[in-house]
């Protein structure tokens, strides 16, 4: 970027300062909550369902700040292959944060089923580490 910046400022006889300020750190998820998270998306949904060997992406995430500060894990819930994109929309699959995006309403029991079951997860095991009241 600086290379290019450059080149483009010389040939119009100009000068530029760059300065690459990184305001997100990489999202890295953590192994016990990643392996939680991956336990309860195969009882849900079955193991062929289930993608743990994804592309890392470069996008920029915020809960990267919270993953600083509290073990997690961040997933993604597929949106389908398109079939549910109303007129207008085009065909295929569509990523987050496109303009033909459409949410697949379809999923939503699947989302709101995985998340009830995590939590349920999370809190039986967390029950079985440590009494979450004390008893006297």
């Amino acid at each position: 970027m600086r290379e290019i910046a450059t080149g483009v400022a010389e040939a119009f006889g100009c000068r530029v300062e760059t300065l690459f300020k990184s305001d997100y750190p990489p999202l890295i998820n953590h192994p016990h909550e990643t392996a939680l998270c991956i336990e309860v998306l195969r009882e849900l949904l079955g193991e062929e369902q289930v993608i743990t060997n994804g592309k890392p992406t470069m996008a920029a995430e915020d809960f990267a700040h919270m993953l600083e500060h509290k073990p997690g894990c961040y997933v993604f819930i597929g949106n389908g292959e398109g079939a549910h994109r109303g007129i207008g929309h085009g065909s295929g699959p569509c990523v987050l944060h496109n303009a033909s995006f459409d949410f697949n309403d379809d999923i939503l029991p699947i989302g709101a089923t995985y998340w009830v079951r995590l939590a349920e997860t999370w809190f039986s095991e967390a029950t079985l580490k440590q009494p979450l009241v004390q008893q006297r």
